[in-house]
Formats: structure tokens, sequence, C-alpha cells
């Protein structure tokens, strides 16, 4: 057996190696609360368990800290998204819906936070916003405009510009995210966010539906 002086090099390793997924995970908690201009890095730092000065070994500036929420925590989605697009069989409509669902879930959790404060703070902090928008954003359009050209080849969807169809897809997920960090704190729920959901698509899945001779 291993005297505890010999685990503790161990222990101290497992513990180094983890330290950047707990900072990440304390900003995206930090940030929801208090938004990126309020976050400090003592704040994180504490949430994190460790000195603030631990946190520049790992992220030189509270930017970089973003970026990592961003990638380490929104882009994963997204590669799940992209991956249920490409082994997906069925009709576009019911693939949209499984896009809608995914969403739906993400929308109870603090990653809601993120587009909120971007779109807030992004007059104060353009750097910021323009790497939301190219990693997230766009990809996200990329992604819609997939699915909708999908259902046009198809025949399922009529002939339409997918770019304009994917922010009308988007648009009330966006609404639930901005209630939910705002007025939702102080006037409470004036929505149902599932039934919200579900009629917004029997309305979009309906516009966009091809007609058919008989």
């Amino acid at each position: 057996m291993p005297s505890a002086g010999q685990s503790t090099p161990r222990r101290r390793s497992r513990r180094k190696e983890a330290r950047p997924s707990e900072i990440v995970d304390a900003a995206l908690a930090v940030f929801a609360q208090r938004g990126y201009a309020a976050a400090k890095l003592e704040d994180i730092a504490s949430a994190a368990g460790i000195g603030k000065g631990t946190i520049y070994l790992y992220f030189p500036a509270k930017e970089d800290l973003f970026r990592a929420v961003v990638r380490q925590k929104l882009l994963p989605n997204l590669d799940q998204i992209d991956a249920m697009i490409a082994a997906h069989e069925g009709s576009s409509a019911d693939l949209l819906r499984l896009i809608a669902n995914r969403l739906l879930q993400l929308a109870a959790t603090d990653l809601t936070a993120i587009p909120k404060l971007v779109l807030t703070e992004a007059g104060n902090f353009p750097t910021i916003a323009r790497f939301y928008a190219t990693v997230v954003v766009r990809r996200g359009m990329r992604l819609l405009g997939t699915v909708i050209e999908r259902g046009v080849e198809r025949r399922e969807f009529r002939h339409i510009d997918a770019r304009q169809v994917a922010p009308i897809f988007i648009a009330p997920f966006l609404l639930i995210m901005l209630w939910k960090h705002s007025l939702g704190q102080h006037a409470g729920p004036i929505f149902d966010p599932p039934s919200l959901i579900e009629t917004h698509l029997n309305l979009l899945l309906s516009a966009l539906a091809a007609d058919r001779d008989p």
C-alpha cells in the first residue's frame, strides 16, 4: 500500500488537471449571476475554491475565461445537434422538433445567461460579441439552414430562403432566455416555454409545408 506521502503528489496532480474545468464552471455561474462587466476574477476564484492568482495560470484575462466558457459549455451542444442532423433519417419536420426539444432542455440551464450577456453587453465589449457571433451564432444559423434546405430538397418544405427561416425558428428561444434572466426574475412567468415552443413549431411547420398535388 502506498504511504500518505506517496499518494499526495498524485492527488495534487489530479486536482491540477481538473482545475481549469472547475474554474470554467465557476465562471459560468458568476457570469450567469452578475453578467460579464460586473463579474470579478476574485468572485470566480472564490466560487472555484482557489486564489485569484491561480486563475492567471490558466486564463491570462477575463475574456480568455469567457471564451473558454463558450467553447467548453456551449459548443459541445452544437456538436450534438450537428451529429443529430447527420444521423437523422426521418422527416425534416421531425428533425426540427428534435432540435427544438434539445434547445428547450438547454433553456433550463445557466447556459441561457450567455446569450443574454452577449446581447446586453455587446456594445461595451465588442470583441466578445464578435467571438460569440462567429463561433456560436453563425454556426447555429448554418446548422438550421441545413435542415431547412434538406426539407426543401426532399419536397417536404416549400421553396424558401433557408437563411430567412433560421432566425424565425430561433426567435422564441431567445425570448425565453432573455425573459428568464431579466423581467422573468421580477414579473414572473407570463408564458409556458414548452407550450410556447409547441405553438411556434405548429405555426412554422404549417407555413413551411409544401403544396402537394392530389
